[in-house]
């Protein structure tokens, strides 16, 4: 069945008044506050809770994908870590399936606590003192360390499902974010860079594989727009859409990635490894792969805006893909 891409907001405001019966919820208010892959609703109720409903784009993700993230998000909750956790529906399940208005589709729809604070992004927009914006990427370790603590302990139940960033997922045949190699852009040069890179990639993560306490379940999109500052100070990570089986330092590399031209970026890679080495263990070479991964995220990013384009995804790329190469041709592998 066709699935749309196009909703309008006028569409997607009826799919989310149509979810509301599955929770029993009648709010006071309903605003959409987010139309990006997903789309979020904030819902205010008459006893003051608020509410975050996701509207969840059609494809990514499987009915018992979604229902793992929030089995992980709750274990996270559970071992102390505040993240948004999900509000099942009246019947049991973690979403409601509700048919786009002209019903040639469907979409899945959730419902998780409202967190509340300021973007992270927002508040070191707004910062002058360098010494403070070091300070947060120290605290971004810590949380980040802690998450991985509880994953690397956790047994998922045998029902638990999510995609894998590990080499099928960066560089197999049919990655989960796409063949960076061969999209249809791609100077003939391009190609052969990135084709290298890919066999380079593959090489390396077999080489260092999945048993040195580096590899369990991992945000994967932990940037500082995903993070929360909430009134007292502390980071709260929200967005686990990503969120699948990978190593760490793809978690650490997603912070820092596209902050690499800053002044200070020695500064705030080594406050950040410096919080998480304070919660876990992390071995020089564990470190010493780090910036292999801030080459990955760079590189699987080429697919992931291709595939987008109902997004203005694309609007870049080909300056996006040149600046890839340039560094991929100037990496050490």
């Amino acid at each position: 069945m066709p699935e749309p891409t196009n909703l309008s907001d006028a569409d997607l405001y009826k799919i989310a008044e149509q979810s509301l019966a599955a929770w029993g919820l009648k709010p006071d208010a309903m605003e959409l506050v987010s139309r990006s892959e997903n789309t979020v609703f904030r819902l205010d109720m008459p006893d003051r809770r608020r509410y975050a409903l996701r509207i969840h784009r059609p494809g990514y993700h499987t009915l018992p994908e979604l229902e793992s993230e929030l089995l992980w998000t709750q274990a996270l909750n559970d071992a102390g870590i505040r993240v948004p956790v999900g509000v099942r529906t009246l019947n049991g399940p973690g979403y409601a399936t509700i048919p786009t208005p002209d019903g040639t589709s469907s979409r899945a729809v959730g419902l998780v606590n409202w967190l509340d604070g300021k973007l992270l992004s927002s508040v070191i927009q707004d910062e002058t003192d360098e010494k403070r914006i070091i300070d947060h990427f120290h605290q971004i370790g810590r949380v980040l360390a802690a998450m991985n603590n509880q994953a690397s302990a956790w047994a998922p139940p045998s029902a638990f499902t999510r995609h894998a960033f590990d080499v099928p997922g960066y560089v197999g045949e049919q990655p989960f974010w796409g063949r960076f190699w061969d999209i249809p852009p791609l100077t003939r040069g391009q190609r052969d860079v990135l084709s290298g890179a890919r066999a380079e990639i593959r090489e390396a993560l077999n080489d260092y594989g999945k048993h040195r306490g580096t590899y369990s379940m991992i945000h994967a999109d932990l940037h500082t727009h995903n993070i929360l500052i909430d009134p007292s100070g502390n980071l709260q990570a929200f967005d686990f859409d990503d969120a699948g089986f990978g190593w760490h330092q793809y978690d650490l590399a997603v912070v820092l990635f596209g902050l690499e031209d800053l002044p200070y970026f020695d500064a705030i890679t080594d406050a950040l490894v410096d919080g998480y080495r304070s919660i876990r263990p992390f071995s020089d070479e564990a470190l010493s792969l780090l910036p292999l991964f801030l080459l990955i995220r760079r590189l699987v990013l080429i697919s992931w805006q291709w595939e987008r384009p109902e997004l203005g995804r694309r609007n870049g790329l080909e300056a996006y893909i040149e600046d890839a190469c340039n560094r991929t041709n100037a990496f050490s592998f």
